[in-house]
Formats: C-alpha cells, sequence, structure tokens
C-alpha cells in the first residue's frame, strides 16, 4: 500500500472515541511488509488534543493529495482505495514509458462497433 504513497498524516485526540480507523490505518501503515513496500513513505502522527475530528491524509508519488474523514471511513476502505488508484498510476507509467498518450482515448467510433471475438451459442449447444 506504501509503495503509492510518499506522504501519510494521521491526526487526531487520542481521548476520542472515534479513532478507531486511524489507529488501524497507522498499524496498516507500520506493518514490515508496508515498510519494506517504500521506506521512503513519510508517515507522520499528530495527536490533537482540541475536539477536531480524526482524520488522515495520503500524499500518491505523482503529488496529488486526499484526505479522509477517519470518523465516517474505514481504515480497509482507505486502503483499497489507495490500492485501485495505485494500479491507475502503475498503468498510467506503463503507457508513458512505452511513448504512448495518455490518458489513452478510444475514438467514438470504435466504441459503437460490435464485438465480434465472442460467438453466440446455438440453441442445442446450450442445453448440454
Amino acid at each position: 500500500m506504501l509503495k503509492f504513497l510518499s506522504k501519510v498524516r494521521i491526526e487526531f485526540n487520542a481521548l476520542d472515541p472515534r479513532i478507531a480507523s486511524c489507529m488501524e490505518f497507522l498499524a496498516q501503515c507500520n506493518a514490515r511488509k508496508a515498510k519494506e513496500s517504500n521506506p521512503s513513505c513519510q508517515v507522520q502522527v499528530k495527536r490533537r488534543t482540541d475536539d477536531y475530528p480524526p482524520k488522515i491524509t495520503v500524499t500518491f508519488v505523482n503529488g496529488v493529495e486526499e484526505t479522509f474523514d477517519a470518523t465516517s471511513t474505514p481504515a480497509q476502505s482507505i486502503r483499497n482505495l489507495i490500492l485501485d488508484k495505485g494500479s491507475l498510476l502503475e498503468t498510467e507509467q506503463m503507457f508513458r514509458e512505452a511513448g504512448e498518450q495518455w490518458p489513452v482515448i478510444v475514438p467514438e467510433e470504435e466504441l459503437r462497433q460490435p464485438f465480434t471475438g465472442i460467438k453466440p451459442r446455438k440453441a442445442e449447444e446450450k442445453k448440454q
């Protein structure tokens, strides 16, 4: 998960009962496997003393920053979103390294063409 991130910032008040997501996400970030995937990723924890709601801010390796309300977003959902966006980053990088245009723009006329790769099954084949 950390391999797609350059920075993680977790903010919470330790006395706030809504910190479960922050603590779980912090544990995931501190896992050996996660740290080994990107040792240069900064994981910052800010312990607050006010009533500010817990939040998690991640910065992707391409500089895009995203903030999550940790009171209503489970840590697993945040992790899945990071992995999904990371997959897109890897795809984008592969296209750029191959000298291809990104994003890939499919011409409208190609979108309207029928897909001929699948032959329809005959009625007697369906019964077997």
